[in-house]
Parts: C-alpha cells; structure tokens; sequence
C-alpha cells in the first residue's frame, strides 16, 4: 500500500506555509472587499502598504480588525518609500504596531516605472537584519542583485516579473531561470502579474511563490479573479512537481508503432 504523500510546504522566516501565493490589501473599495478576496484566494500571507494602510492607528478603521494575525502572516510592506531612511523607519514602525519582523523591503528608485533603487535596496536590507528583521526584499531580476541580497542574510529574494501593475507577465523568463538556479533562498516573484496563466508559469519554472495584488484588487470580478490564482498558483505547481515532458522539433506518437494489429 503506497504512503500518503507528505503536503507540499515552504518554510519563511522559520514559519511553515502551504499556500503558494501571497496577496497585497490594496486598492480594494473597502476593507470587508479585501477581506472577502483574501479568503477567496487561500493566501496565508497578505502583505499591507505601512504608509498606506491604516495598522497603527486604533481611533480609526483598522485593517486588523478584518485580518487578524492569529489567522493571517501580516507583512509590512514599505511602498512609497524612495530612500533608505524612509524605508527604515517604516520597518521599525511596523514592528512597534506589533505586526512582527518580517518585512517587504522597497526602495523605489523610479517613479514611472516604479523599479527598485538597488543599491539602496541591499544597503538597507543590511541594516534591516543587523536589526533582526527577516527581509524580503523587491528587486530587479538581476542574478547578481539577488545574489548580495542572499550575501547579507536576506530570507528570500522578490525579484519583479514586469514593472509594478503592469500585467505584462514574465518579460524575461532567462534572468528569472538563472536567478533560479543560482539561489538557495527562496524565490518569490513579486509584481507584473496579470492573469491566472502568468502565476501558473511562474510556478511552473520552480519558484516558491508569487505575491501580487492588482491583477486581483484591479479585476473587473476581484474574487472570481482571486479564485483563480489560487488554482493558477496550485495547478502551476502540480505542474513543476509532475515534471513537463521534453519539447521536441517533430511529433512522437502517443501509442506504440510496433507490434501493430493486422
């Protein structure tokens, strides 16, 4: 009799996880909105904009009071932020509200196209840690950018798809496959997807999850589009774990050729 397969989890700053895809809180019309799209989407870490969200403020609508630590990782994002200093002080806000010490690390360095500033990005994942933060930082998909972040004792590397919002999916699934091999922290792609498909792909190359929030918060049906991302996410997966057959140039027939029936 053949044995249960044992679940298929990641760990993250020492702490388990099952779903594969970590979602943001923003623009949703209101938060009851977001609540009902998280639970839609199976997410156990769901990532909120400090300087955007209220989390601090107990006088006024608190999105804690719709996603509660005790059932949900909170991960303190700090969106917004386009100097270390900034970003920094938004980390060690978060933790004094008592969200914990992971962290989503962005250091903004373009406004229009929204990439990260990557030096500035490595040098306060460096402080951050010196901090005790486990930091999950959003870069370039660049290998040796990634590669630093992992040097300075980053958890994982966010490494972006496409620019923020875009939708545009994969654009350079080279970088993504080299930023792959070369890890041994997790992998977690982090803005540009768009559509269910884009987080099946990404899963399908080996990644340990995708985070996004508006190619859900954006969709014309926000919890119809947060369901399939969770089946994206779950099919992409199964997919990577069974094992794609090779491509070939020339069609391979499906049934034998010999020992055919007169």
């Amino acid at each position: 009799m053949s044995q249960p397969s044992a679940p298929d989890t990641y760990s993250l700053a020492g702490k388990t996880y099952r779903s594969r895809l970590i979602v943001g809180t923003g623009k949703y019309a209101d938060f009851s909105e977001t609540k009902r799209a998280i639970e839609a989407s199976g997410a156990e870490i769901v990532t909120v904009a400090v300087r955007r969200v209220n989390i601090t403020d107990p006088g006024r609508e608190n999105l804690l009071d719709y996603l509660t630590p005790d059932r949900y990782t909170i991960l303190p994002n700090t969106a917004g932020c386009t100097t270390i200093e900034d970003a920094l002080r938004t980390c060690r806000l978060a933790r004094e509200a008592g969200v914990g010490k992971l962290v989503k690390l962005e250091v903004i360095g373009d406004d229009a196209t929204l990439f990260p500033d990557v030096p500035a990005t490595i040098d306060a994942a460096r402080q951050l840690v010196k901090e005790g933060f486990d930091v999950l930082p959003y870069v370039t998909d660049d290998v040796v950018a990634c590669l630093r972040l992992e040097d300075v004792g980053c958890a994982a590397v966010m490494p972006l798809a496409a620019p923020i919002g875009s939708g545009l999916g994969i654009r350079n699934r080279y970088n993504l496959r080299i930023i792959l091999e070369r890890m041994s922290i997790p992998v977690i792609v982090d803005a540009g997807v768009g559509t269910a498909s884009d987080a099946a792909v990404v899963m399908e190359m080996g990644c340990t999850a995708v985070l996004m929030n508006t190619a859900i918060a954006g969709a014309n049906e926000p919890l119809r589009m947060a369901r399939a991302m969770k089946l994206g996410v779950e099919a992409g997966r199964e997919a990577y774990l069974a094992g794609r057959i090779p491509k070939k140039l020339y069609a391979t027939a499906s049934s034998p050729l010999s020992d055919l029936i007169d």
